[in-house]
């Protein structure tokens, strides 16, 4: 069956809400946070992603996450937050076939970034070794410096797993949460995402 825009509409705010909820960006300094990614997340042309060359997607992520940082309640406009928000999205956006089709983004699945927080920086972290990554700063104190460092790293690893960047991320998330032995949640990154 034919799709319309309005499906296409509405696919993208399901994802915006199911991926950007609670657990995703708690205790981010002030309340309206989660409800500003969702609302932002919901109207962004997703076609401006369809670049290319990886320097302009992340041209592009960057604007994203800009924008969405300024959008964020007062109090609680940090970058490190606005990234993993878009990171989850547009990871999520990857996994949906009617809206990466739509948009064109399967050429793009490789530039795009690994959402990072506590557990997968964790991850990273001990496969690195000591003093081969920064400190965690945590999502509220990320800085895209710190952000590059860990995206760099992770970019290694996925190119020796031979997937994108963006999918080491269900590895490395529930790979640290069987590691914690904690059970298994209906939301991905429901818990430990700091």
């Amino acid at each position: 069956m034919k799709k319309d825009d309005q499906f296409y509409r509405d696919m993208q705010r399901y994802i915006a809400v199911t991926t950007i909820g609670p657990s995703a960006l708690r205790n981010q300094g002030s309340k309206g946070v989660i409800k500003a990614a969702q609302n932002h997340l919901t109207v962004i042309d997703l076609g401006a992603f369809r670049t290319k060359d990886e320097k302009e997607f992340l041209n592009k992520l960057d604007t994203q996450t800009e924008e969405l940082r300024h959008i964020f309640p007062r109090g609680a406009q940090n970058w490190g937050a606005a990234r993993k928000a878009c990171n989850l999205f547009l990871r999520d956006i990857c996994y949906n076939r009617f809206l990466c089709e739509r948009h064109g983004l399967a050429d793009s699945e490789e530039w795009m970034e690994i959402p990072l927080d506590g557990l997968v920086t964790t991850a990273l972290k001990r496969m690195g070794g000591r003093g081969a990554l920064p400190r965690w700063p945590g999502i509220n104190g990320l800085t895209p410096e710190v952000s590059a460092e860990f995206q760099a790293f992770a970019l290694r690893i996925a190119n020796k797993e031979r997937i994108s960047r963006i999918h080491l991320d269900m590895r490395l998330w529930t790979m640290e949460r069987d590691k914690l032995g904690e059970p298994p949640v209906a939301a991905h990154h429901s818990a430990g995402r700091r």
